[in-house]
């Protein structure tokens, strides 16, 4: 496993061998450039660190558009994995094939978004292939966030998160058709801009989170009297409510699971496109798409604990009190009130699906940590994300370390045969993931299991 401390502001960075299991063997110095590095750099095992003191001024980067284009998947199409991991491709031609949750039989569900429509999968015997492939539901605007309801073994409903409603079927295990008709739980704030709601119970089923991304990528044109429209803030006393076109956006929501006292649990979150609840724990976590237009290595992605009633700056500030200068002057009296975010990701990678790993297969090591799908960059001059990571956590705590775990969907400069999405942990233990650009949902197991 390689080591590679990521810093923006430094000249060097060292370079740490270990073994699989973490164990350090050697260093050796290497010489690095100001910037940040892309897509050439990944590699299964390379670890990274950004830290707060690494963020370059805004505007001290190149400012660039530049979406990948999605090439046909290489018939010899395999991803990148650590020694002794195995990744086998399970199917492809999904329409959209974004969030990923599975059931307490093991029965994958997977929302594709495109298509408008929820997919029950169950996975062969040898778990290398699907036995079953069945349409749960269809005729659904954006689907993404997929939970079970009650927790635990016995659910009684599937819940589908639209762009503009939260949606339950009733459910029972091993059912691949809804067993009644569905009923609508809640509305959700339309209207464009960041359309994923991603959703998760929290342990004891008492609670729905909601995620809702923001309406623009930071508020342009909007000033802070027109974002306080209806004295938002003022009226309903959460630090950082907005008013006007942002009304409702950029928030984790709370609500009983029958969709009643709904209440915001988090503010300032631009786009938190995965929503994870940390197993043997009541910690919420999400994976965040941060602003634009900052430069190339601005600022930060990044997946964090969301702390009840903590604002985490959108769209005045980022990753902490530092102010966003297209909102100079506004809102000072927020500054001290800023939640810096937990894990820093390179920027522009867009993270979406997170999931904590839990299961039994892979090494001792892994138990505990999280894998985040990033998408990748449309934003920066050089190719960033297109990888799974895994974040480490030490004593239930992040080290603010992640290190690169699939790798291998970027063909060139400018062209890429797959972008990861959903994340999730399937019943023996393997991981699963998703990715929207061949259309493909991939297992990963570990040599021997």
């Amino acid at each position: 496993m390689k080591y590679r401390w990521l810093i923006g502001s430094a000249l060097s960075a060292a370079v740490i061998l270990a073994t699989a299991f973490g164990q350090s063997t050697r260093e050796e110095q290497r010489a690095s450039a100001v910037e940040f590095g892309d897509w050439r750099d990944d590699s299964p095992g390379v670890r990274h660190k950004i830290g707060v003191e690494d963020m370059p001024p805004p505007f001290a980067t190149s400012l660039a558009a530049k979406q990948s284009e999605i090439a046909p998947l290489p018939s010899d199409a395999r991803p990148n994995a650590p020694d002794g991991f195995k990744v086998r491709m399970l199917a492809h031609d999904f329409n959209g094939p974004r969030t990923m949750r599975v059931a307490p039989n093991g029965d994958i569900f997977l929302a594709e978004s495109d298509a408008g429509r929820i997919r029950a999968l169950r996975l062969s015997e040898s778990g290398d292939k699907l036995a079953i492939n069945e349409v749960f539901a269809e005729g659904l605007d954006a689907p993404y966030g997929i939970a079970f309801y009650p927790p635990g073994p016995n659910p009684r409903y599937l819940y589908v998160a639209t762009e503009s409603q939260v949606l339950r079927y009733p459910y029972g295990i091993g059912a691949l058709k809804p067993s009644g008709e569905r009923e609508k739980i809640a509305a959700l704030p339309p209207g464009g801009g960041h359309w994923t709601r991603d959703i998760a119970f929290s342990p004891d089923g008492a609670m729905l989170y909601v995620a809702v991304g923001s309406k623009t990528n930071v508020a342009e044109g909007l000033s802070a009297r027109a974002l306080s429209q209806n004295q938002a803030e003022e009226k309903t006393g959460v630090v950082g409510e907005m008013g006007g076109a942002e009304k409702g956006r950029a928030q984790v929501l709370a609500l009983d699971p029958d969709g009643r006292n709904g209440r915001v649990f988090a503010t300032g979150l631009r786009n938190c496109s995965g929503l994870a609840i940390r197993p043997s724990s009541k910690e919420v976590w999400c994976a965040v798409n941060e602003r634009d237009m900052l430069g190339d290595d601005l600022p930060p992605d990044y997946v964090t604990k969301v702390k009840e009633g903590a604002f985490y700056g959108w769209p005045w500030y980022y990753i902490g009190p530092h102010p966003d200068p297209r909102h100079a002057g506004e809102r000072t009296d927020l500054a001290g009130k800023v939640t810096t975010p937990d894990v820093l990701i390179q920027p522009h990678s867009a993270p979406l699906g997170v999931v904590f790993y839990d299961g039994s297969q892979f090494p001792p090591a892994y138990q505990g940590d999280a894998f985040v799908a990033l998408h990748g960059s449309w934003n920066r001059s050089k190719l960033t994300g297109y990888k799974i990571v895994r974040l480490r956590f030490a004593n239930g705590e992040p080290t603010g370390e992640y290190d690169d775990f699939i790798t291998g969907f970027v063909l060139d400069d400018g062209h890429v045969w797959g972008r990861p999405v959903g994340v999730a942990v399937a019943k023996d233990g393997s991981l699963l993931f998703s990715e929207d650009g061949a259309g493909s949902i991939w297992r990963v197991s570990f040599a021997g299991k």
